[in-house]
């Protein structure tokens, strides 16, 4: 009993997955019929408490950032959308897709429709009963010739979206989506007041947890608890300050020194360190946030197989989890989709570091002794780094060219042909290929475009047979492995640090930060 009861500790703290934990807790002879009782059990006898002011410091922000979701690009913007807003669906802590603002949804029996009942009674900050017009305004944001959104790719599915009636939404797809409503849940996709249009944006109206009282772009912002809040048992803190603090070290002094009560994205060689400090407590989730360089399929000499192959096998990717990650992560294998998700493909062998297959590759693509330029910001400066030095050993040149973290996003991903990235996961295969692979997504980092991709895209997400749609997402991680663009070299644990003084349960994974909604989710101790 003290082992199940340390790892179902584990489990809530967010150190292992929920599948972990039922692969474990299974081999301790635990039946079947107990556990979802023990998932259930609440992590803390005691219940949320509400007030006083929760900073938390970022380590994004441009000051070039707006509160328009459609413009949303960091978790700074992420996390400033979900104080302020609300979206028709959300992620809960064991990765499902459950109601937000809808009420109830449901598919049609080919799941090409899906109806959405709201809740009735909801108010934005601004006094105006939320109802299907401003859902129907939100979704079409993105959507619009125009749209320089990150969902518009996602929402490429959408046939047709109306009303029927006040508190009724249809949303008819092109062909049959049983993930639809995880769609939903995209942290670009928050609900927002309809007719709302330039500088209103940054006003922050939505039927959030919080108000915006201060908003100073890629510096601070603050929000107070919204006093007409619907949501029960969410928005515990009184206010919530959130800073950009780029620098992980001036984040960690700040956390240890008290000045803030919570930090992402620790420096995982300050790990150690933090431990030792009994005011401080490590958050770790299992994650699909992945680290990559990207490299543009369509520019030479990236266009040629050969050179994206060769750069795949210069990589020791087992060696960067372990000197960059501490061992916090697991190894990527060219393609988005992470051990834990449900189609993973096991079978596929994973690519291991080969210096003398990348040196014959480049030989055989005729670009032996050219120096390939890696445009690196501070976030992968570090990977970046031992990569060079692999690939030396198989005779590669890389030549780091440092660039800014601030603007990154604008001027140089995507802008040139090989550089540094990082990317959050998304809850389903579908989302996933979607934003990141599919020719129709303004995300679509290496500009891959592949018919026969696009096709068994489409296909899979109409299939409703588990074992058909498996092997087609088998399929498209083998064609992204061994022909796309992208060299994701590991999928990163969600590793943070907050004060003893704050609290929370059922850590969620499916983004950092409790799914980067912890200014409405935690709370501190009494």
């Amino acid at each position: 009993m003290f082992k199940l009861n340390k790892l179902k500790n584990v489990f809530d703290q967010g150190g292992i997955s929920r599948r972990e934990f039922l692969s474990q807790a299974s081999a301790m002879g635990i039946g079947a019929a107990m556990l979802p009782t023990l998932l259930s059990v609440p992590a803390f006898a005691s219940g949320p408490k509400t007030g006083g002011r929760f900073r938390q410091a970022l380590s994004s922000g441009n000051i070039s950032d707006t509160l328009d979701p459609a413009t949303y690009i960091d978790d700074y913007a992420f996390s400033m959308g979900w104080q302020l807003r609300n979206n028709l669906v959300e992620v809960d802590h064991t990765g499902s897709a459950i109601p937000e603002l809808a009420e109830s949804f449901e598919p049609s029996a080919d799941a090409s429709k899906w109806v959405f009942k709201l809740r009735k009674g909801v108010e934005f900050h601004s006094g105006k009963s939320m109802d299907a017009e401003d859902v129907i305004f939100s979704i079409n944001h993105h959507r619009g010739k125009d749209s320089k959104s990150g969902a518009k790719g996602l929402l490429t599915s959408i046939k047709d979206i109306k009303a029927d009636g006040k508190d009724t939404v249809v949303f008819t797809l092109n062909g049959g989506n049983a993930d639809f409503p995880y769609i939903l849940t995209d942290y670009h996709l928050n609900i927002c007041q309809a007719g709302t249009e330039g500088k209103e944006w940054d006003k922050g109206i939505g039927t959030g947890g919080y108000i915006l009282k201060k908003w100073e772009p890629g510096v601070r912002s603050l929000a107070v608890r919204n006093p007409n809040y619907w949501k029960e048992g969410r928005a515990h803190f009184d206010e919530v300050e959130t800073l950009s603090i780029q620098d992980a070290n001036a984040r960690s002094n700040a956390l240890r020194t008290g000045q803030i009560d919570f930090m992402n994205s620790v420096d995982l060689k300050t790990v150690p360190l933090l431990k030792r400090d009994k005011n401080i407590r490590i958050v770790r989730a299992t994650g699909s946030r992945q680290s990559s360089f990207p490299m543009l399929t369509n520019t030479a000499p990236y266009n040629d197989n050969n050179v994206r192959l060769a750069m795949k096998y210069a990589i020791d990717r087992e060696h960067i989890v372990k000197m960059v990650l501490r061992g916090y992560g697991r190894v990527g294998n060219d393609h988005p989709i992470a051990p834990f998700q449900r189609y993973f493909a096991d079978d596929l062998p994973q690519r291991k570091y080969d210096p003398d297959k990348a040196r014959f590759l480049m030989k055989k693509a005729g670009m032996q002794g050219h120096s390939f330029k890696l445009h690196a910001a501070g976030f992968g400066i570090e990977a970046a780094t031992l990569f060079k030095e692999h690939a030396k050993k198989a005779g590669i040149n890389i030549d780091l060219v440092r660039v800014p973290d601030d603007g990154f996003w604008s001027k140089v991903w995507i802008k040139v042909p090989f550089c540094t990235a990082y990317y959050n996961g998304r809850p389903t295969e579908d989302m996933a290929f979607q934003v990141k692979f599919s020719n129709t997504s303004d995300w679509n980092d290496t500009l891959y475009h592949d018919p026969k991709f696009e096709k068994l895209l489409l296909e899979a997400r109409a299939e409703l047979d588990t074992a058909k749609r498996r092997d087609m997402y088998g399929t498209m991680q083998r064609m992204l492995r061994d022909e796309g663009g992208d060299i994701i070299y590991y999928f990163k644990d969600h590793v943070e640090a907050a004060s003893q003084k704050i609290d929370f349960k059922n850590l969620a994974g499916n983004l950092p930060s409790d799914g980067l909604r912890a200014p409405e989710r935690w709370w501190f101790k009494s």
